[in-house]
């Protein structure tokens, strides 16, 4: 061999090692939904930071079983910190009361690294449904039993939820339809396949703004910023409300330190005046703190939703 020819496949060797040394370094954000998707946006503009912070990030999809797939993915992973799992109600807290087969324990298989955002959810109809506010929804439920299809994000997402806690307080029935995310959920609304979906501002706004879709409710304590003339649920007459709350967690045994610089480092992006105006845009609304601030949290939602799902009979029906 040649000291040319040496040199190139010496040099080769190196961009490998180099290339696989990097690959190894990135961190990976795991989505438990579609590409596209309201979560899936935030996300991106989180691992663009974190890249900017010296922290090589990208995002991965898995979506599927209500969210179980990503979660049991990074349950199994090195607890190194390389590999985080984006959790929500529907995957930390809803999905052990739901389900009977269950391939991950949130308490057990993670461990909380930070709190960062939550969705108003919002209750949509399509434009030519055949009711404009939530009154004359649930009067038209009432009187076709069934015959409204509802979308979802999953049977265990607080999208489904908090839907299903409105047909028990109003007493109507609504068939529940689920989708593996916002973007699979919004096109069966284009097309026709479904009337209505809880969903957030983010997926929703360039159709209403097009007149496509027509917002009947939001559930929140306050009115949406985006759109002020849209009513909270109790001010149409029903004292509910629900939250999309999103936070890190990555797989038991991570060390504490390698947590603390996560916690860090997501931290200071929420706290840059900047990325929360522009996660807004989004239809997100920021949420920092603790590692041990977001496990208490995660525990007090659990602590609030189990009960609920057990008494609207959805308790490991699945």
């Amino acid at each position: 061999m040649s000291i040319s020819s040496a040199l190139r496949t010496l040099l080769s060797t190196v961009a490998l090692i180099a290339a696989a040394t990097l690959h190894a370094q990135t961190t990976r954000l795991v989505v438990p939904y579609n590409a596209g998707g309201a979560t899936d946006a935030y996300a991106r503009q989180l691992a663009d930071e974190m890249g900017k912070r010296g922290m090589p990030t990208i995002v991965e999809n898995k979506p599927g079983a209500s969210g179980m797939i990503a979660a049991d993915y990074v349950a199994r992973s090195k607890p190194d910190g390389l590999t985080l799992f984006i959790g929500s109600n529907s995957t930390l807290v809803n999905n052990p009361v739901l389900f009977t087969k269950m391939t991950y324990d949130p308490f057990k298989d993670f461990v909380p690294v930070s709190h960062f955002g939550y969705q108003p959810l919002m209750l949509i109809a399509r434009a030519d449904a055949p009711f404009n506010t939530i009154a004359e929804y649930v009067a038209y439920a009432r009187a076709h039993p069934g015959k409204i299809n509802r979308a979802s994000v999953g049977a265990g997402s607080i999208t489904n939820l908090c839907a299903a806690l409105l047909d028990r307080a109003a007493g109507i029935t609504t068939t529940h339809v689920p989708y593996t995310g916002d973007t699979p959920m919004v096109q069966a609304m284009l097309s026709n396949q479904v009337d209505v979906y809880m969903g957030s501002v983010t997926q929703a706004m360039p159709h209403i703004q097009s007149g496509k879709f027509r917002p009947l409710a939001v559930f929140d304590q306050v009115r949406l910023q985006q759109l002020p003339n849209v009513p909270t649920l109790k001010e149409s007459g029903y004292d509910i409300d629900a939250l999309a709350w999103f936070g890190f967690v990555a797989p038991a045994g991570t060390p504490q330190a390698t947590i603390d610089r996560l916690n860090g480092t997501l931290n200071e992006i929420l706290g840059n005046e900047s990325f929360t105006a522009r996660a807004l845009q989004l239809g997100w609304i920021r949420r920092s703190g603790s590692a041990q601030e977001f496990g208490r949290f995660i525990q007090k939602e659990h602590d609030l939703w189990a009960p609920l799902i057990k008494e609207l009979g959805l308790a490991r029906s699945m």
